[in-house]
């Protein structure tokens, strides 16, 4: 069976020495890592993370994934797919010895970040930048709606394997793709795993945050902060503004987080 996902180059390198960690002379864990998930039709080595993926990489051990909502995939593989994608880069970073693990990314990654503390549960932090993806909202646009719809529809008859067209929408950029319905349904059924505010109701247990969005981000005015609200109160938490559009909030963010990582981490 084609495997569903890819490491990215350091994730590779620990999970081949992954068996180092169990000899006596390696029992010392390493400080942190982080799972880094690009945006909606992007790829694992993200302009748009560039930068952070620089500065974090003398603090934290990083693996880049490529996911479902990438330029190549175009939502391949449902939600549940994904999320265990993740949980197994979070699970070969822990049998490397690392003792702290966050999941983090940029607008759909950020999205998914979200989702899998909501229904995994298991990492140490989360770091949502510049999050992105709101079927709530893109329900409300009569061309995605038909798409949607029939994709639920196709999904409750027990057809989820069979394909649905649909013109998608980021950043007011448009891109026709075609995915099973059971996949498409699962980013864009608007009370799903996709809905930011329920992810972050859904919390499995209170862990810190670290929130960046760009006062020139579409979500800055209508959105972020509310859905920041309804995360789980904890004292480390951040929710940082920047000057920055959607895309670039990362880049601009990255020595404000680098510094929240090293304070979380004492590295």
């Amino acid at each position: 069976m084609r495997q569903s996902h890819k490491l990215g180059l350091t994730a590779l390198l620990w999970g081949a020495l992954g068996t180092l960690a169990t000899l006596p002379s390696q029992a010392q864990p390493v400080p942190c890592g982080v799972v880094l998930l690009h945006g909606k039709w992007g790829m694992p080595q993200s302009p748009y993370l560039k930068t952070v993926v620089q500065k974090i990489e003398p603090v934290c051990q990083i693996t880049l994934l490529e996911m479902p909502w990438s330029r190549l995939r175009l939502y391949d593989r449902p939600y549940t797919d994904a999320l265990a994608q993740i949980q197994q880069a979070v699970t070969q970073l822990r049998q490397s010895g690392v003792s702290w693990v966050a999941v983090g990314g940029q607008s759909f990654g950020a999205n998914a970040s979200l989702a899998y503390m909501a229904q995994m549960g298991d990492v140490d932090a989360v770091l949502p930048m510049a999050a992105g993806h709101v079927p709530e909202s893109f329900i409300q646009l009569p061309d995605i709606r038909r798409a949607v719809d029939e994709a639920q529809q196709k999904v409750d008859a027990g057809q989820g394997g069979a394909m649905v067209e649909m013109t998608d929408m980021n950043q007011g950029q448009r891109k026709p793709v075609k995915a099973p319905a059971a996949a498409l349904w699962s980013y864009f059924n608007p009370q799903g795993w996709g809905n930011m505010a329920l992810s972050a109701q859904s919390f499995r247990k209170p862990v810190p945050v670290f929130w960046a969005i760009g006062t020139l981000d579409p979500l800055y005015p209508v959105g972020s902060a509310e859905i920041y609200r309804q995360l789980p109160v904890h004292p480390d938490s951040r929710y940082l503004v920047v000057r920055a559009d959607h895309a670039h909030t990362p880049e601009v963010a990255a020595d404000e987080l680098v510094a929240w990582l090293r304070a979380r981490t004492g590295h």
